[in-house]
């Protein structure tokens, strides 16, 4: 029998103001009901704006690509994101926003991040290696996941030359999503700028421990590429450094939002992936028989994404039950049409993930754990704009070649040697924040294959 995995619970008839209020600021993915996993689109209202969710595949490329001139970022993402990220590509708009996408999409082709799988192997098999010390120890592997991307991300983007502690910075990063990337109740009920967001007062602490942290880093690798250029190590900071088009500010602001986007969203999937192997035996046994049956040593690492086709399977699996990005919001800048539905101008414009991937009309056994529907043969008959853990259109992740070679290489490296069996007292609760994370962790027994 497949594996349901836990999600909150779904509504059966709308929230009243106040719960909902208090449900989006502790969790936004407890706030849907069951029409909006079974209906194509819906619209609704909020504050008097009028809100279109929207899961149908023609629909959303409407939305997201064929008409994306008419859809700017919507204020309650920006509310939330800003005060973070401020000007780097997840929040950036207009001429800023396509200056920088131009100079920063040559940084991820995959001429640049395939070389860097040796990379994210090495790390992610001296990771393994750690972990197998702790065989029979329960830790928490959604910190532990958290600390092997930053591992590898250090290494990829600033070749180990960071200024500060690893283990702080985690630390920093982890508080700083913790306390930033909540929707506050003033965000909800779009209370004005000036009003404190008292959620987010705690993460002022950890931005501005982050942002001196990551001008130092930019400051020493400057200083070598201008003393001796042909020392600076061409990593993404380096590629960054050189692209034209960027300011200073623009380009701390980047990699903030590489670290917030890739490190973070990247973590969450591996978790989120070890936690369903643990709860279903026959697709951890196929997994495992895949490695078994690899020579490893007869690919690069940044071929396995093809290679082992049930590894990638599980990571998309993953991805899909828990998309590292559960909302892509949108605000209409003009009236549009998608269907029998009209959006006037201002209206909120809903493309959900989490709603999109779980999805009746559109999946089978869609609340299940099955990623064969990932496999070659399978794989096809999904349609492009069903399933989206990366965004779609001119917005669509520039990292996503990144983050799946990323996803492949370190799943194989820890999987190859190693088990993870779940050992907390109840299945852990999946709550929206920036990313999709586990409520209070996942805490798993390591055990040797």
């Amino acid at each position: 029998m497949n594996f349901h995995p836990p999600a909150p619970p779904r509504h059966s008839k709308p929230l009243g103001p106040l719960r909902f209020v208090l449900t989006m600021a502790r969790n936004p993915l407890a706030i849907w009901g069951e029409r909006a996993f079974s209906e194509p689109v819906i619209k609704t209202e909020w504050l008097g704006v009028p809100t279109v969710i929207i899961s149908d595949p023609a629909a959303i490329r409407h939305v997201m690509v064929e008409n994306a001139k008419n859809y700017g970022m919507q204020p309650l993402r920006q509310r939330v994101l800003r005060p973070i990220l401020r000007d780097g590509l997840l929040t950036a708009e207009g001429e800023l926003w396509r200056r920088a996408r131009k100079s920063l999409a040559p940084i991820f082709s995959p001429r640049n991040t395939s070389p860097l799988a040796t990379v994210m192997l090495e790390r992610s098999l001296q990771f393994a290696d750690r972990l197998e010390a702790h065989a029979g120890e329960v830790v928490d592997i959604a910190e532990q996941m958290t600390l092997l991307t930053f591992d590898i991300l250090q290494e990829t983007l600033f070749s180990g030359d960071i200024a500060g502690d690893p283990q702080e910075f985690a630390s920093a990063v982890g508080s700083l999503l913790k306390t930033m990337g909540r929707v506050d109740p003033m965000d909800v009920l779009d209370a004005p700028a000036y009003l404190p967001r008292f959620t987010r007062v705690m993460g002022q602490r950890s931005l501005g421990y982050f942002r001196k942290l990551i001008a130092a880093t930019i400051e020493r690798r400057q200083a070598l590429m201008t003393r001796s250029p042909e020392a600076a190590p061409r990593d993404l900071l380096t590629l960054l450094l050189e692209a034209e088009g960027l300011s200073r500010a623009e380009v701390e602001d980047n990699i903030i939002t590489f670290i917030g986007a890739g490190h973070e969203t990247t973590a969450r999937a591996l978790g989120w992936a070890l936690y369903l192997l643990s709860q279903a035996p026959e697709a951890r046994a196929r997994l495992e028989a895949e490695f078994d049956a690899h020579d490893f040593a007869d690919a690069e690492p940044y071929e396995w994404t093809e290679k082992l086709p049930m590894t990638r399977a599980v990571f998309e699996e993953s991805m899909r039950l828990y998309p590292p990005a559960p909302s892509l919001n949108r605000q209409a800048l003009g009236d549009d049409r998608v269907g029998s539905v009209m959006i006037p101008r201002g209206a909120t414009v809903l493309v959900m993930p989490w709603i999109l991937h779980r999805h009746a009309k559109l999946w089978d056994r869609p609340d299940e754990f099955v990623p064969g529907r990932f496999l070659p043969g399978a794989r096809e008959s999904i349609e492009r704009y069903q399933y989206l853990p990366f965004g779609a259109g001119p917005r669509v992740c520039i990292g996503q070649y990144f983050a799946m070679q990323e996803g492949v290489v370190a799943l194989a490296s820890l999987c190859r040697k190693l088990r993870f069996e779940y050992a907390g007292d109840a299945p852990p609760q999946p709550v929206q924040k920036i990313t999709v994370q586990p409520e209070g962790g996942l805490r798993m027994r390591v055990v040797r294959r």
